[in-house]
Parts: C-alpha cells; sequence; structure tokens
C-alpha cells in the first residue's frame, strides 16, 4: 500500500505572451492549461525538486490515491508505485516531486478535446501540431511560474526518457541530473511502424471524422484496436508466452453452439491472449482520447535530435547534468543497441554518463511493474555521495591509490576497466580533479559506484569494451583485472584504441612467497594479493612479471614498471636490489604501443628475476 495518501491535482493556467504561446511547427494557443501533482515538500531555490515526465499513455498520477479513492481499500492508482515514496527509489523524505500531464494530453492539460477559445467547442481537428521540444517547453513554464529556476532532476521513462533527453539538450541549465528509462534518442523503423499502423486504425474509423467526432460517437473501435497493438509492444515474447501460451477461453468453451457460430463468423478465437488484448482495448477507451492519441504519437515519431543537429554526438554535446541512462532486456521496443549508440555519443563529447543494462525479461512494460533493481540503481544516482572518504581508508589501500594516483595527470579522462564499486576512481577523481568513468559487470558494484558519484558503465569488460569510441579517454586503469579476463591479449589492444596508454596493476605469481608456498605445501598459495582458494578464484590467467614481459613482446606492446609493493621485509629488499619479479607481490607498469619494440627486458636498473 502507498504511505503518500491521497493526492490532490492542480490546475495551473500558464502566464501567456499577447499573441499567444507559439509551437516549433507554427500553430498558437491562446491559452495552455497544465495539470500537475506534487508530492513532497520542495525547497525555495527548488534543489530537491524531482520532475517526472510521464510515458506515451501516461498522466500526472504518479504516486498515491486519486481523490474519491480509498486509503487502505482501495489500491492506490499512481502509475510508478514502489518507484516514489518514503525511502523509495525517488525518496520523498528528500525530493519534492513534480508530475504533469503533457500538452497534448487529455489528462488536465490543454490538448485536442479541451475547449477552445476562439469556437466555445472542443479543438478537435483544429488542434495544432506539436514537438517533442513543445512538450518540454510547457513542462518547464510550469517550472518557472510555480518559481523554480534549477532543480535537481528530470526522470522520465520510456517517452518521458525522451522528454528528459531534450529537456536536458535543449536547456542544459535547467538540471543537476537527468534519468532516462527504457528510453532512446529515437524510435527504431519497427517501433515506427507499430505506430503508423495504430493512427490508420484510428483515422479509419468511421466515426473519427478528421477528429471532429466530440458531439457524436466517438472512434472507439479504431482506439481500441491501436491500444491493442501498442500493447504487444510493451511486453516480451517470453511474458506472453509464460501468462497466455496457447490457453484457450474455458468460459467460452462452454457456451452453445449459436455463441460458437457467432464467435466463428466474427473470426474471433478462444485464445486468452485475444481475451487480454481485448481488455486491454476497452479500458484504454475509457480514459484516453483518440485526437492526444494521434498528436502524441507523431510528436514521438517524428523526435530526432540526431537529424535536429546534424549528429548524435553534435546533439549531446550541450548536456551539463550527469546522466543516467537504464535499458531493460526484455525490451524490444527500446533496445540495448539503441542505448549504446546514446552512450557512445555522450562518451565521445566527454559527458558525465552512466548506463545500466538490467535483467527485466518481462519486456518493456517492466520498467513500471518490475522495479525492485531499477529503484536500487536510481535511488543511489540521485542519492551520490562520496561512500568512503580518503580519511577511512587503511594505510595499505591509501598508498595503494596513491601510487595509480601520481601516475595520473590532473585533468586527465580516465577509464578504469573492473571498476568495482568506484572506491579508487573516487580518489583519482578528488585528488587529480580528473573526469572519470568506471566500466563494471556486477550491478550491486555498479550500484556501489553510482552511490559514490562515479560515471559508471555496466558492462562485459570482455566483450563491450569494442564498442567505445576511439581515444575517448587519456588513460585507462586496469587493477587487479587483467587475470579475470578470457581474452588479455584483446583486451590490451582495445585499451590503447580507446586510450592513450594504460595504467596497469596485477598480482605478480612470481613472487618468492608464491614460489616457497608451492615448494614446500605443494598446494596453491593464498596471499594477500592471491586471497582465494583454487576452486573460487576469479582468477584465469596468472601469471609473473616476466610473463607479462615475453607477452608486451609478442603483441607489440611496451611496458614500464612504475612501482613494486611488498608485504614482506625480504620482499622489499629484493626490491630493492633490483629483483622486483621475485620480491614484489604486486606491480603497476605504464602500457603504451611499442613502436621500437622495447620491452621490459631492456630496462637494466629494473632486471626481472
Amino acid at each position: 500500500m502507498s504511505e503518500i495518501g491521497i493526492i490532490e491535482p492542480h490546475d495551473l493556467m500558464l502566464k501567456l505572451p499577447k499573441d499567444g504561446w507559439r509551437l516549433e511547427k507554427g500553430g498558437i494557443l491562446s491559452e495552455i492549461c497544465v495539470r500537475y501533482e506534487q508530492v513532497g515538500n520542495p525547497l525555495p531555490d527548488g534543489g530537491n525538486i524531482i520532475f517526472v515526465c510521464h510515458a506515451l499513455t501516461g498522466d500526472a498520477h504518479v504516486i498515491g490515491y486519486r481523490p474519491g479513492e480509498r486509503p487502505g481499500i482501495d489500491q492506490p492508482s499512481g502509475w510508478w508505485e514502489g518507484m516514489i515514496g518514503p525511502g523509495m527509489g525517488i525518496d520523498t523524505d528528500r525530493f519534492c516531486v513534480i508530475c504533469a500531464n503533457i500538452l497534448g494530453g487529455c489528462a488536465g492539460t490543454t490538448g485536442p478535446s479541451s475547449t477552445n477559445p476562439a469556437t466555445g467547442e472542443p479543438y478537435g481537428s483544429l488542434f495544432p501540431e506539436i514537438t517533442m521540444g513543445d512538450i518540454v517547453d510547457v513542462h518547464r513554464a510550469l517550472l518557472h511560474q510555480l518559481g523554480f529556476k534549477r532543480i535537481a532532476a528530470v526522470v522520465g521513462g520510456s517517452f518521458g526518457g525522451m522528454q528528459a533527453l531534450e529537456w536536458a539538450i535543449r536547456h542544459p541549465e535547467d538540471m543537476d541530473r537527468c534519468v532516462l528509462v527504457a528510453s532512446a534518442a529515437t524510435l527504431n523503423t519497427q517501433a515506427l511502424a507499430f505506430d503508423i499502423v495504430a493512427r490508420h486504425a484510428i483515422i479509419q474509423d468511421p466515426n473519427w471524422k478528421h477528429g471532429d467526432y466530440y458531439k457524436g460517437p466517438r472512434p472507439v473501435a479504431g482506439l481500441a484496436n491501436a491500444r491493442r497493438l501498442a500493447h504487444i509492444t510493451y511486453l516480451s515474447q517470453q511474458v506472453m508466452d509464460d501468462k497466455f501460451g496457447r490457453e484457450k477461453r474455458e468460459e467460452w468453451l462452454q457456451q452453445g453452439n449459436d455463441f460458437h457460430t457467432q464467435v466463428r463468423r466474427d473470426f474471433k478465437t478462444y485464445f486468452q491472449i485475444e481475451s487480454y488484448l481485448e481488455y486491454q482495448g476497452q479500458k484504454f477507451v475509457k480514459r484516453f482520447d483518440a485526437n492526444s492519441y494521434l498528436h502524441i504519437t507523431r510528436a514521438l515519431d517524428s523526435y530526432d535530435p540526431e537529424e535536429t543537429f546534424g549528429s548524435l554526438e553534435a546533439a549531446v554535446r550541450n548536456i551539463r547534468a550527469q546522466v543516467l541512462l537504464v535499458s531493460l532486456s526484455g525490451d524490444w521496443l527500446f533496445t540495448r543497441e539503441q542505448a549504446g549508440r546514446l552512450v557512445k555519443a555522450c562518451l565521445t563529447e566527454g559527458k558525465n554518463i552512466s548506463y545500466c543494462h538490467l535483467y527485466a525479461p518481462a519486456g518493456h512494460d517492466a520498467f513500471l511493474t518490475h522495479i525492485s533493481e531499477l529503484k536500487l540503481v536510481m535511488r543511489a544516482f540521485l542519492t551520490a555521495t562520496a561512500t568512503r572518504d580518503p580519511s577511512t581508508l587503511n594505510r595499505e589501500e591509501a598508498e595503494a591509490f596513491k601510487a595509480f594516483a601520481q601516475q595520473i595527470p590532473e585533468g586527465a579522462r580516465v577509464l578504469d576497466i573492473g571498476c568495482g564499486d568506484g572506491t579508487l576512481l573516487k580518489q583519482v577523481a578528488l585528488s587529480q580533479r580528473a573526469h572519470c568513468v568506471g566500466l563494471e559487470k556486477e550491478l550491486p558494484k555498479v550500484i556501489q559506484a553510482l552511490h559514490s558519484g562515479i560515471n559508471v558503465l555496466m558492462a562485459d569488460i570482455d566483450t563491450d569494451l569494442r564498442h567505445m569510441p576511439d581515444h575517448a579517454f587519456d588513460v585507462s586503469i586496469i587493477s587487479h583485472t587483467i587475470q579475470v579476463l578470457r581474452h588479455p591479449d584483446r583486451m590490451m589492444k582495445q585499451l590503447l584504441r580507446v586510450s592513450n596508454w594504460a595504467l596497469i596493476a596485477f598480482p605478480n605469481f612470481g613472487y618468492l612467497g608464491m614460489r616457497f608456498s608451492l615448494l614446500f605445501s605443494g598446494r596453491m598459495p593464498r596471499t594477500r594479493e592471491f586471497p582465494y582458494e583454487w576452486y573460487n578464484t576469479p582468477n584465469i590467467h596468472n601469471c609473473t612479471l616476466k610473463d607479462f614481459a615475453d607477452f608486451c613482446g609478442q603483441f607489440g606492446l611496451k611496458a614500464k614498471l612504475l612501482s613494486c609493493h611488498s608485504a614482506s621485509w625480504l620482499g622489499k629488499l629484493l626490491i630493492t636490489l633490483g629483483l622486483p619479479n621475485l620480491g614484489a607481490d604486486g606491480v603497476i607498469l605504464r602500457l603504451t604501443q611499442d613502436e621500437s619494440k622495447e620491452t621490459l627486458h631492456g630496462q637494466r636498473t629494473e632486471r626481472i628475476d
């Protein structure tokens, strides 16, 4: 049950210029009413406001009960229950949430079914064409009239994510953070095709009458068919198989012969999936207007910042907000590949971008219905803080981080492969004022890194690095990760494609303690650098410093030994004597392309034993 209670909607008439509100396509509206709902208390400067942009057929009622509903008896009717509230993904104990119905909608904000002041009748066919930019500008005007110029974040899912993206591009000074869930910069061709067919279903309904149907029968058949078609795109094949399969409607099978004859004449079936789609269509026509559906889907289909700016990179160039993009595994309406294009464009332009790909087999609508992981990701990103202050590090950690940080130029663009919880990158960012991005495949660690304020991309480091843009970074860090990679040779080539050089640390299996452990115990050793049993170790490519030197020579790489460390006095002595392969339990190296074919073997003062 929602803890929010009843949320009263508010209607606000925007203060417009004397000649009306001019839309991007040339139309003019002489008045605009915006319906919005608010949860939580805003700070005077708006610094804790999160504006939530709703999806295609959503409205301002994002959380809680509507007036007339009974808390404790009825189910809460907000469309993002569980995501918003005290202690939730968007924490209303900390943030004030505002959500408004969009321009062109039919839930209180001016749209085709609203009264045209010039005629006293619904706009109908006279309602002007709208764009994504118009929708965003009306939201923005609402906030300004409420007294807020800059807010904490704009958040949106699906069509709402496109609004959030457009807002961040057009008005980069308005927000600190921007969240896009199950969304992309444009629709793909398949999604466009579904929208086109859906609109045809409406305009071919004889009751549509070019939009002027408000005094007579409405085009409910066409609108219901449009909704049925769209709803197919919101679910994955897996969830449809699991929920319905080829199950039949038992109540229909028990009917008499006359009923079955009528079913055959109407070309209906007995499948449960048809019953479900029928229900969704009939439910939808009770709350939505066909003209609004036409206008909003056209604005959705037309949205293309790449076309507007010439390239996706040029489009995101103005963004100043920290951006979080979340894609879902079962979503074929907004795919992982589309999300990847947006991430790559932001990386190319040096933007603060984080990305998560969540397991959600239910499909596109999972961002509304299966949010257990999504709300953890959202909360971490929106409440980012320094989870580990440098003063809390133990001596060993502090020395290790310092050894890394002092090798990185101030202000550098840094990529950390296998960044874990982001602690190392956080210290590099703080000490070197570096622009840092981490790659991590484990969701719990991604969430920790997000909460520490690090840009982190959820990715398989063995395969996904190849999708990153060339020379997007000055330096790549690969700390205690090389030994867990499936193909270190391929990774090294990719590292020096995306960055100018790499900083590499790994545990040295040639360390004296390792050798003694194998010699005297006959068992796989366990040390500070190798704290695992043989059966649960993530390390699949253990190597010595000499092995790595040979590796570099074979693949045309140049490695310079920067530092060695050892926990034992004997190891430190051996390092001092120039025997790092014998004395060091861990090493840090600088890796570049080897144009002169020099390797570690050629360094007289750093002989490898």
